[in-house]
């Protein structure tokens, strides 16, 4: 454990589980499912968007969550674990992908990234692409203000990570499946 992190516990996946990572743009979302989760396990909207539209271009988000919905159904139908890489900060989308894993009979795992709005704001700002702070702000806004609600939603359970030292220190493990 480094020094000045709470003891956090070891994150604990399912192996056929639905993980959706919440929290602000530029809140390490992204850098956590790359380094934490096989590639072929997880979607991410940057990239749908992307592949859709050639563009970090959201004018096209009905499309790309469509897509994202499709691809975590497929995953979690087949017994694969599904990491959706997105904000996830909009309760309608999560409420979605949540009905997704419920028709699965698949358990949901939130994984959320509060992290302070000056570290997103610092990272974001060495971005090739940069989101307008006031957008960043408000996916702040709302993690805060959904944190609490989160486990009335229908997650199985959900893990709040509150600093970089905390999403740096904490364990993850994936179940084997039986």
């Amino acid at each position: 454990m480094r020094p000045g992190t709470a003891d956090l516990p070891t994150i604990r996946i399912p192996p056929a589980a639905l993980v959706m990572l919440v929290g602000a743009a530029a809140s390490g979302k992204s850098t956590f499912a790359r380094r934490r989760f096989a590639a072929d396990s997880v979607v991410s909207s940057d990239g749908l968007r992307e592949a859709l539209a050639g563009s970090q271009d959201q004018s096209r988000d009905a499309a790309v969550f469509d897509r994202l919905q499709q691809w975590a159904g497929a995953r979690l139908a087949a017994g694969g674990l599904a990491v959706v890489d997105a904000t996830n900060t909009d309760w309608m989308w999560r409420a979605e992908l949540l009905r997704v894993a419920r028709l699965k009979g698949r358990p949901a795992i939130a994984i959320v990234f509060k992290l302070p709005v000056d570290v997103c704001l610092a990272r974001n700002a060495t971005r090739p692409a940069t989101v307008p702070a006031s957008v960043i702000r408000r996916q702040v806004r709302d993690v805060e203000r959904d944190l609490d609600r989160l486990d009335l939603e229908g997650f199985a359970a959900v893990h709040v990570l509150r600093s970089v030292a905390d999403v740096d220190a904490i364990g993850l493990e994936i179940e084997k499946a039986r």
